[in-house]
Parts: structure tokens; sequence; C-alpha cells
């Protein structure tokens, strides 16, 4: 082997390590700095930034897509990775020893009461998925649904709220709706008349956002569900942007089924999600994805989530991201997304070139804020925020902004972003 070439060799096994060698173990990834007392809110909102391994001088606005993983989380997640690597001889993984080998075969009761908790219910309601879009999928392919059976949508549905329903409508001849939303929605009972609008007596899935993902919309899901039930109809809520976002509790909603993905307000690891389907319904929906426990009477939510073998590594990180949110505290956490959201949305109310999408009903609002800025096309907004202030929201369709806000970002950030669109008018 020549030099060069050697010396390629090695620095391409450098670059494959890099990232574990490289990672901060200076900084204290622990939670104890989360229960730090600070005299000003803002300083605490400083320290909790600091610990995320996001770049200083870059702002991340695009959490309603993938929300940036805490250093804590991380942290959990690679050294369970390197011990069982290291210590993959010593483990026997049906004994329960050290870090489990794999996942997709134990019920995770622990982590699963933990979420129970955060949405309000049972944990054997709870399943683990891997996204709201499984969930959505176990839900409806689980459902015994038959020809002339009406399901029905909204047109603010993202893929993962309306492919299963569209499957079903094709495979098993149902009728396939979609009820019109307001845009922007400012008035609940609006959205409640447009969807009931759509109803029949052949209506058997009313499944709707909890918030719309590209408006931010926080829909009015109780009174939704409460009508719903009252005729009859299985209620499935989409909440892949709520959980970690808004108050979620399943049992003052009312909902038949709720699914969700923690990988975005919740900050967990990619692949974290979450299937809630009621107690006094779950007997009616049939299992999706069969391992050992799919005919699991006791713990129906075990039963749903036969997923076969995963990465363990991620439920690790998924519970360690539980912790970061307990550790901080629910109402702190929703309470400062709701803060910044306002915070966003008021300034932008002040610009006559911008071109509000959200509701500004407060009320039917939270962290997720679209908008569009007169000349400009989405795109074109994306990349100048990013070329003026190194700012990153997420441009939806050809003339929207979706700008997202969370924990780790700062009025200060907000403000770079106002200061930017306010010069393009």
């Amino acid at each position: 082997m020549t030099q060069r070439r050697a010396f390629l060799k090695s620095a391409a096994l450098a670059a494959l390590s890099t990232p574990f060698l490289s990672f901060d173990y200076k900084q204290d990834w622990s939670l104890s700095p989360l229960l730090k007392s600070f005299e000003n809110s803002e300083d605490y909102w400083n320290m909790v930034r600091k610990q995320f391994p996001l770049k200083e001088g870059q702002t991340y606005f695009n959490n309603g897509t993938m929300g940036p993983t805490p250093g804590y989380v991380l942290d959990t997640m690679i050294n369970h990775m390197l011990h069982y690597n290291k210590e993959a001889a010593t483990i026997d993984y049906k004994d329960g020893s050290g870090p489990e080998l794999l996942s997709g075969y134990f019920p995770y009761v622990e982590l699963r009461t933990k979420l129970a908790k955060l949405i309000n219910c049972n944990y054997q309601e709870v399943s683990l998925t891997q996204n709201a879009t499984f969930g959505m999928n176990y839900v409806g392919m689980g459902l015994d649904l038959k020809a002339g059976d009406e399901l029905l949508n909204t047109n603010q549905e993202h893929g993962g709220g309306f492919g299963a329903w569209q499957t079903l409508a094709k495979r098993k001849s149902c009728i396939y709706k979609q009820a019109v939303m307001p845009m922007p929605a400012n008035d609940p009972q609006e959205i409640i008349d447009a969807i009931f609008k759509e109803v029949t007596p052949k209506t058997r899935v009313i499944a709707v956002p909890h918030i719309v993902s590209v408006y931010g919309t926080v829909m009015p899901v109780k009174e939704i569900c409460a009508e719903a039930r009252r005729r009859g109809i299985f209620t499935v809520l989409d909440g892949a942007q709520c959980v970690g976002h808004i108050d979620v509790d399943v049992q003052d909603i009312g909902c038949d089924a709720y699914y969700s993905s923690l990988h975005k307000w919740l900050l967990a690891p990619a692949g974290s999600g979450l299937l809630y389907v009621n107690k006094d319904v779950v007997t009616d929906i049939w299992t999706t994805v069969a391992s050992y426990n799919w005919d699991n009477e006791d713990d129906h939510g075990f039963r749903l989530m036969q997923n076969g073998t995963g990465n363990p590594a991620m439920i690790a990180g998924y519970n360690a991201a539980v912790e970061f949110f307990n550790t901080i505290g629910k109402d702190k956490w929703l309470a400062r997304i709701k803060e910044l959201g306002h915070y966003l949305r008021s300034g932008l109310k002040t610009m006559p070139h911008v071109t509000i999408s959200s509701s500004t009903n407060e009320a039917m609002a939270a962290g997720i804020t679209t908008y569009a800025v007169k000349g400009l096309t989405g795109p074109e907004l994306q990349k100048t925020l990013w070329e003026k202030e190194r700012l990153q929201p997420r441009s939806v369709g050809e003339d929207l902004m979706r700008h997202s806000v969370h924990i780790y970002n700062s009025k200060a950030e907000i403000d770079k972003a106002l200061n930017v669109i306010q010069t393009l008018g």
C-alpha cells in the first residue's frame, strides 16, 4: 500500500470515528442543571439552550418537522450503543442484565407508564410505535371496515393522517371524504360545522388532526369527539404535532384513538411514537403487525406494538427524552412554547406585507406560525433568512413559511427573524 493510500485509509477511519470521539463529554449532559433556579426567566431558558449540541450562531426553527435531540438524550443513546458493543458477550438478554440487546419484544411498562401519565390514561392503553404514521395504520388497518362505510378526513391532513384511510377506501370499497376547513381558522364552531356537514348515517370514522401540520391550528377536538360519540362514530386524532407542544389529555378529549410522533415536540430520537386506544374499544382493533403477543388480551397496548427486532438504544433515548421533559416540567415547557409563538405572531401582525395563514385566535395557536411575505416565495424567504442571519424555518408549498419555536429558542432569535422580514416590505 502506498503512503498516500495508507493516509487516505487512516483519514477515512478517523472520519468514521469522529462522531463518537468528538462528542463533547466535557459538557454536563446530566439533568441537574435543569433543576437550577434563576431570578430571570430568560437566563433559565438560555441555560436550557446549552443542553443542546446545536451550533452557536445558527437558529433552528423547524421543530414541526424534527426536534433537535438534547445532549442528555444523545449521551444516553451513545452510552447504550457503546456498552453493548463492548460487552456483547457478557450480556444475556433473556435474564435482563445490562442494556437490552434488541427491542420489539418487550412490554416496556416503565416507559409506557410515563407516557400514559403524560397523556392521562392507563399504560395498557399505550403502545410504542415508530411514529404517527404507524399509529394511523395500526388503527385503520385494525378496524373491521366494510364496503360503503364512510371515512372522513379534512383537506388539511398530513400524509401520515390520510394515507391509511385512502388505502382502505380503495381496498375495501369504503367511501373516502374530506371536510373543507376554513383558512385561516379563527372560530372553532366553523371547524365543527365543516366536519359535521359531511357526516351521514354511513360515517364510520372521523380522523382529524389535533394540530394541523401546515398551519398549526389547534382544533376543537373535544367538541368534535363528543358529537361523534353521540352519533356512534369512531374518532381517531392525529397528534403528531401535539405531545410536548400543547397539553394532551385523552380522557378529557374523549377520543377513541390518538397517535403522535415524539421526535418532534418532545425532542425524542427519531423512531419514537405512541399510540393510544381507549380500553372500551381496543378489542375492536385487529393486530396489524403480529409476533409472539399478537393475541395478548391482558395488555392490548403490548399486543399492538409487536414490531419485531428494533434498536434498543433508541428506546433508551426515548425514555431519557421523557425524563428531560419531566425534569423541566410540563407546565413550564408548554408555557414557554406558547409564549414564544405569541411573541412571533405579535411581531408579524404589525407588518402589512405579511399575511398570516395560521390562526390568530391565541386559543387556537401555539408554537407553529405559518405566513407569507409579499413578493417572495416560501423557498426564497427561507433562503433569505438563512443568508442574512443563519435562521432556519421551513417553507411549505410555493408561498408559505412554517415557523416553529421551541424551548431552545429565544426572543432574541425571533427578533432577528422579525427584523429581516421587516426589511423585505
